[in-house]
């Protein structure tokens, strides 16, 4: 178990939110085999798969898969875990869990499972995309399989979820949800599959219009001193009577979306995870500097499989275009999270503020959101040759009359998309920006003004909805970036 992990259990622990030790009757809380655990399931490849439930203390339950058995013994509480494999991709398998009661599961294949998270954009189903009709109809994969976990709040931690593995049908993918199956999610499995040819697993837990804090555990919320306030009132009141520690409808409370629909699906075996949410942290964008790698390592710790890759969706373009260079706490969310890929391990963007809607929030193309993950997934994951991201800004030089630019991931160059370069702003000491020339000079780009005759930084797609058009020739858009590290405007909102 790494550091972080271990710290978070004792902080875990000390706030008396552990199991007590006090023997269980099984209940729907506490059932025979925790309810991750169906027919039809994809379970993680190449490492060994933890299986649970609960039954009497001290009982012992008999775990067969692949011909192989494994025997583990219920603790004082009741729980018992086992852990099956591993084994390579492929399938399809029979598991059966033999104690108190004997259950058979049917048409389990080994691949990747990826977790699929966040606000509306994650949960915007199949059935309200472009082309969603063909989209549906198209959707007969039988080695992708899909579990949607409910909508669940909760001031404590849950131990299980509702739903199911389904088969990946064209009646699957668009039943259930907002107009059906998470559109990213199938798009980013559908992409991994075409590629890779081993079956995909995908888990789809999110909310419309939640904030981060909502998603993240009280242990690591409480290394953040913006939220210690919160989660004490939110950890006392889950140590209160379920007829009191009512919390309603509200998602948007700090911890209740992680109790609720994360905590259920630990420790089960994934390959990584797909997040896009932002939009409801946009005002406090400085504080997401810290609160979205927090949430990653706090996830990372829990599900105990390393530091499994992590995929962030930057925020697309949206509301109206301005006229001139200002500021964006969208682009400071924007710039949140390309801050968490460049210094987080095994993370990474896609950026997407070429194909947003400026009057609909939730944007309909989603199908090149989820082959944009699925690139920079293939990519770093399964060494699939080629650019996997568009050009992200590396530093900056002063030249005469002008800022040179540098990158990584110019693929193989820099191209403007549709005439000149477009949305770079400059400025001086003054630090009032500018719309300026930009033009590419090999593998740099030159910036300057003829208003602004002494430069010192640059910014390029800073809005909203920006203007901007630099892409690398494999296509991919360059991520929002600014050279200065001057005071936004979300910098002191908690």
């Amino acid at each position: 178990m790494n550091r972080f992990a271990a710290t978070l259990l004792a902080a875990f622990a000390a706030a008396g939110t552990l199991a007590s030790g006090v023997a269980r009757a099984q209940d729907a809380d506490h059932p025979f085999l925790s309810p991750v655990f169906t027919d039809n399931m994809v379970l993680q490849r190449n490492i060994k798969d933890p299986v649970w439930g609960w039954t009497k203390p001290g009982e012992t339950v008999k775990v067969t898969f692949n011909g192989k058995s494994v025997a583990a013994k219920a603790d004082s509480t009741g729980k018992w875990m086992a852990k099956v494999g591993p084994l390579p991709a492929g399938g399809p398998y029979t598991l059966t869990i033999a104690g108190s009661q004997t259950v058979d599961l049917k048409n389990i294949l080994m691949g990747d499972v990826w977790i699929c998270s966040g606000q509306s954009n994650m949960e915007m189903g199949i059935g309200n995309v472009f082309n969603a009709e063909q989209e549906v109809a198209a959707a007969n994969n039988p080695e992708i399989r899909l579990f949607t976990v409910q909508k669940k709040i909760s001031y404590k931690p849950e131990t299980v979820c509702n739903g199911k593995w389904d088969v990946c049908t064209p009646e699957t993918v668009r039943a259930g949800g907002w107009n059906g199956f998470s559109a990213v999610g199938y798009f980013f499995g559908r992409s991994l599959y075409e590629k890779l040819h081993v079956p995909i697993g995908l888990i789809h837990t999110s909310w419309g219009g939640t904030i981060a804090e909502a998603w993240t555990s009280p242990e690591a919320l409480k290394v953040l001193p913006d939220f210690v306030d919160r989660v004490n009132e939110v950890v006392a009141r889950g140590q209160e009577p379920a007829t009191v520690a009512n919390p309603g409808g509200n998602p948007n409370i700090s911890t209740v979306l992680y109790n609720g629909m994360i905590s259920p699906l630990i420790p089960f075996g994934i390959k990584g995870a797909i997040w896009y949410q932002g939009e409801s942290n946009a005002g406090r964008a400085f504080q997401y500097r810290s609160l979205l790698p927090t949430m990653i390592k706090d996830w990372r710790a829990r599900f105990d499989v390393g530091e499994f890759p992590f995929y962030i969706v930057q925020l697309a373009n949206f509301t109206a275009i301005k006229p001139e260079p200002g500021e964006s706490d969208w682009a400071e969310l924007r710039e949140a999270q390309l801050l968490t890929a460049e210094t987080l391990p095994h993370t990474w963007l896609a950026v997407i503020t070429d194909i947003g809607d400026d009057k609909d929030i939730h944007p309909k193309n989603k199908q090149d959101v989820g082959k944009r993950l699925a690139l920079a997934s293939l990519g770093r994951d399964y060494g699939v040759k080629g650019e996997y991201s568009g050009p992200i800004y590396k530093s900056f030089e002063k030249v005469l009359g002008g800022i040179k630019l540098k990158f990584d991931h110019v693929g193989t160059g820099l191209t403007a998309k549709e005439g000149d370069l477009k949305g770079f702003a400059i400025a001086g000491d003054d630090k009032k920006f500018v719309w300026a020339d930009a033009k590419i000079v090999g593998n740099t780009i030159i910036v300057s003004a003829s208003s602004v005759a002494k430069p010192v930084a640059v910014r390029y797609a800073w809005a909203n909805n920006p203007v901007a058009n630099l892409y690398n020739k494999e296509g991919l858009p360059a991520s929002p970036f600014r050279t200065d590290d001057w005071p936004g405007v979300t910098v002191n909102n908690k």
